[in-house]
């Protein structure tokens, strides 16, 4: 993107703080947010608005990637049951998606959104287990998450599109 996608605006709000806010609306706080180091906290708190509830949590190993911030969170012991993932490039993402992955998981370990046949596992809701069963695996979430106890929930094309290029803005 050649920016950090974190203070991206669309329609004039960054991406973080839209992102936060569909979490806040769905009853998801506190919010907590994986960064890479204490000068991203600054950075992006001032972006967010100061009525949200976030925890901040810095990565154990910088950069690593979205497996290991997610397993840091899972294996935290005030880890959410089950937790939603959320990642910070898709902006347009709604309440809804949340509240549906909610009451889609049942007894399942992982609850999947699925578009057009393509699933968007970080945007999965999980359970703490899951981290025993991911390991520091390199494969693919998509790949590990459908071969655990998982529930697919159909979900708008639209609302779970991210950003990756600067066409996507568009």
């Amino acid at each position: 993107m050649g920016s950090d996608k974190c203070l991206l605006q669309v329609d004039g709000v960054a991406c973080i703080q839209r992102v936060a806010m569909t979490l806040a609306e769905a009853g998801l706080e506190p919010i907590r947010i994986s960064v890479a180091s204490p000068e991203h906290m600054e950075r992006y708190g001032r972006v967010l608005d100061s009525s949200l509830q976030v925890e901040w949590v810095v990565d154990s190993n910088p950069h690593a990637g979205p497996i290991e911030a997610i397993l840091d969170a899972l294996t935290d012991p005030f880890c959410n049951d089950p937790l939603q993932i959320a990642p910070v490039d898709v902006p347009w993402l709604e309440m809804e998606i949340l509240i549906d992955l909610e009451r889609g998981i049942g007894d399942c370990k992982v609850a999947i959104p699925v578009c057009s046949g393509r699933t968007h596992p970080l945007l999965a809701l999980v359970r703490p287990e899951v981290a025993g069963l991911v390991g520091r695996n390199r494969r693919p979430l998509r790949e590990q998450f459908h071969e655990m106890d998982h529930v697919l929930v159909e979900v708008s094309e639209e609302v779970v599109r991210n950003i990756n290029r600067p066409s996507d803005l568009e």
